[in-house]
């Protein structure tokens, strides 16, 4: 899918948006086996408890193309599969603040990046202002990263997993994902009418 992307001027640059969302799995034990998925387990986020998978993906700084996608169980921490979405040759990484303080893992992964994570901006002093707005200044790059999830769980309805086990359902996401890639960028691919 990138090589078709690349062919039509869409093309990976130097700079990778890390981020992770949970899909849901059925809580039900109501099937023949009376169990839950044993692939998938639940989490916290916030004050409410979500039970699962995780999907992690990179995407491009510029093009806002999904180049790597990682599925794991949704009590995986983000910052766990970072090396798996990047792909080398970054020279910016770009994450929320749950990647905060994972530099050595990203210079393992691409030696030539720098961290663009964020930072957290409440301390034992107060709020630290100019780390608020440096924050502020990342949030308009690492927006992109939010519009393939939109697009895979309000276009495409993909709120809850769709099989048992993390095999199938990452299969399902690459290709949800490589659609989500034709969707952002339909106009572009899209022939000129005469």
């Amino acid at each position: 899918m990138n090589q078709y992307l690349d062919s039509k001027g869409i093309r990976i640059s130097a700079g990778t948006i890390v981020d992770a969302t949970i899909i849901a799995a059925p809580w039900s034990t109501k099937n023949s086996k009376k169990e839950r998925d044993p692939e998938m387990h639940q989490t916290k986020k916030g004050n409410q408890y979500y039970f699962g998978a995780r999907a992690h993906i990179g995407v491009d700084s510029k093009e806002g193309v999904v180049h790597s996608v990682c599925t794991s169980a949704a009590s995986v921490h983000d910052k766990h599969m970072l090396p798996d979405l990047l792909h080398g040759e970054e020279k910016k990484v770009w994450g929320d603040a749950g990647y905060q303080g994972q530099t050595k893992v990203i210079h393992a992964a691409a030696p030539k990046a720098q961290d663009m994570t964020n930072r957290r901006v409440k301390t034992k002093q107060g709020v630290d202002e100019d780390e608020k707005r440096k924050n502020r200044t990342k949030l308009r790059v690492r927006a992109k990263v939010e519009w393939p999830f939109r697009i895979l769980k309000r276009v495409f309805k993909y709120t809850k997993v769709r099989y048992r086990g993390l095999k199938k359902n990452h299969a399902w996401l690459l290709t949800a994902f490589a659609l989500v890639n034709l969707y952002q960028h339909r106009k572009r691919l899209s022939p000129v009418e005469a």
